[in-house]
């Protein structure tokens, strides 16, 4: 269901809304989505508490809810406006032996009653878009405990500039919005990005549309509000059907600026790295986390060669976490490269030495790398890295982008950025500076 959807009290007796509901009832999924995506985002979440407490805010049905307490040993609040969905998700967490680990409570999801600081997570698959992305994580800001984490699913524009009879539909019913301005709309109120990637198009059609295709043949067209019903959601399906390309459903796992976890090690820290430029008393240091960090001194001489080369150095884009000395712990370098003769950056190395591991520096150092090169305007970054980690950032295959590699290289392995998506990002083989040796 779209913007014009949202179950409210308010709303509950108008014909259409009813008729809406008509539609969905008993459906899998109210909006895209599948349990393979709910398991792959709680992993993404994780490391959780043994016992997790989990709000989920416009759970719906309750796919995610029952997932979520049978499989994770959660705690759910189970949130919704519309009560039948919260009446059969009661009786199906009691037939599954679920009754103690899954509560029910009819309240929206941004006008809730429970203390601060009352979950360890709060999830949100297909629901956020019913008080608006910004205006949800302001509201749930306080209930997060030390450490905690939000996960939803937001739909968003894929590329720089839509066709127009997708972007007036989604302009009327939710204005979509890029991955860089939700980012930037997180770090606003208080979250940095830990992870995003979009949802897979069976999550459109498998448990969603098809379904609701179903359902649509099935329905009366005389009963009172049906008929405008069945015409918003064919449009909606037709839209998507000739213009998905434009835009998705995606994943963003969310922490509040004050948290630090470092991505693929399985410890959280409440510290906040102290992030700046390298300065020339920094050198022997970064060669020190250099040398530490990886089996050969190949990284730490790369480094010192890119230095040398004015046509790859960028001051201000070679990036420390201190500790609380001042000492570097962790680094990130983006240099200067290009595709098909097209600036853009290289972000490599980062390192921190075994001692700052599972701290959060690394993370630090790659964030403020890239907050740099964005207040300098700069736009694509690519990453040749490890597919599990770089993704927490915003990264994405660049095959995606139409941009390759001058070697073999994983196709998941070689991922690319733009720190402003709605600007131009060319096409083409990077050439990278001459200290790579490529």
């Amino acid at each position: 269901m779209n913007d014009t959807d949202i179950p409210d009290h308010s709303r509950s007796s108008d014909p259409v809304m009813q008729a809406f509901f008509t539609l969905h009832h008993d459906l899998p999924r109210q909006a895209p989505g599948s349990d393979a995506t709910t398991r792959r985002l709680l992993e993404a979440a994780g490391p959780l508490p043994e016992r997790p407490r989990v709000l989920d805010a416009g759970c719906g049905p309750g796919r995610a809810t029952l997932l979520l307490a049978e499989e994770a040993g959660a705690h759910v609040t189970a949130v919704d406006l519309h009560q039948p969905f919260l009446d059969g998700l009661a009786a199906e967490a009691a037939r599954r032996g679920l009754a103690d680990r899954v509560t029910v409570v009819n309240r929206s999801m941004d006008r809730l009653p429970f203390p601060d600081h009352s979950f360890d997570v709060i999830w949100a698959e297909g629901s956020i878009y019913t008080v608006g992305f910004d205006h949800a994580l302001r509201a749930w800001h306080r209930l997060l405990a030390p450490g905690g984490v939000i996960v939803v699913t937001e739909i968003e524009w894929t590329v720089a500039d839509p066709a127009a009879p997708v972007r007036a539909y989604w302009d009327a019913a939710y204005p979509l919005r890029t991955l860089a301005a939700n980012t930037g709309a997180a770090q606003a109120v208080g979250y940095r990005l830990h992870a995003h990637w979009p949802l897979p198009e069976s999550d459109w059609w498998d448990e969603y549309y098809t379904p609701l295709i179903q359902r649509i043949t099935q329905a009366d067209p005389q009963q009172p509000g049906m008929a405008e019903a069945l015409a918003a959601t064919q449009a909606e399906i037709a839209m998507r059907r000739e213009h998905g390309s434009d835009y998705d459903y995606a994943a963003y796992i969310l922490h509040p600026h004050d948290h630090t976890i470092d991505p693929n090690e399985n410890e959280i820290t409440m510290t906040t790295w102290t992030t700046r430029p390298e300065t020339t008393e920094d050198v022997p240091a970064i060669r020190d986390i250099l040398l530490a960090a990886f089996p050969t001194a190949l990284e730490a001489d790369l480094v010192d060669a890119l230095r040398a080369d004015p046509k790859a150095w960028i001051d201000g884009l070679s990036m420390v976490a201190t500790a609380s000395d001042g000492t570097p712990v962790g680094y990130a370098l983006l240099t200067r490269c290009h595709v098909d003769g097209v600036p853009a950056l290289a972000l490599a190395p980062c390192a921190v030495p075994p001692s700052a591991q599972r701290t959060g520096a690394g993370s630090a150092a790659i964030r403020a790398a890239l907050d740099a090169a964005r207040s300098r305007s700069e736009n694509l970054v690519l990453v040749l890295g490890h597919a599990d980690y770089y993704p927490r950032f915003g990264f994405t295959p660049a095959s995606r982008f139409g941009i390759r590699a001058p070697f073999d290289v994983p196709d998941e392995a070689m991922m690319a950025m733009a720190l402003d998506d709605t600007r131009p990002i060319p096409t083409g083989t990077i050439q990278y500076p001459a200290a790579f040796g490529v």
